[in-house]
């Protein structure tokens, strides 16, 4: 865990005392929460870092950044991130190639 100057840690203990939060943990979750949802730039960084780990999907990823999913897709091609997506096997595309050309 980081170490706090000792004013800041001294602040929130003041605030823990006066009943705002049950301990440091929930002060600092709300903290961490308050930081990323006011900070676009934070929330659309989180937002990237998730997908990229596939802990969510594109979709959700764009909720979490607070933007469409195309607005989203944007933001990735605009950072050279690619995107993976299910495609289909060569075979299938030659096919749907050879259908589109008739």
């Amino acid at each position: 865990m980081a170490t706090l100057p000792t004013i800041i840690q001294e602040e929130i203990d003041a605030i823990i005392k006066q009943g705002y939060y049950k301990d440091e943990s929930d002060l600092i979750r709300d903290a961490i929460r308050t930081l990323i949802n006011t900070r676009s730039e934070l929330k659309i960084a989180s937002a990237i870092g998730l997908y990229q780990k596939k802990k969510v999907s594109l979709a959700k990823a764009a909720q979490l950044a607070g933007m469409t999913t195309i607005e989203f897709k944007d933001i990735l091609a605009s950072r050279g991130i690619v995107r993976e997506t299910e495609g289909k096997n060569l075979e299938e595309l030659k096919e749907k190639f050879e259908r589109l050309r008739v």
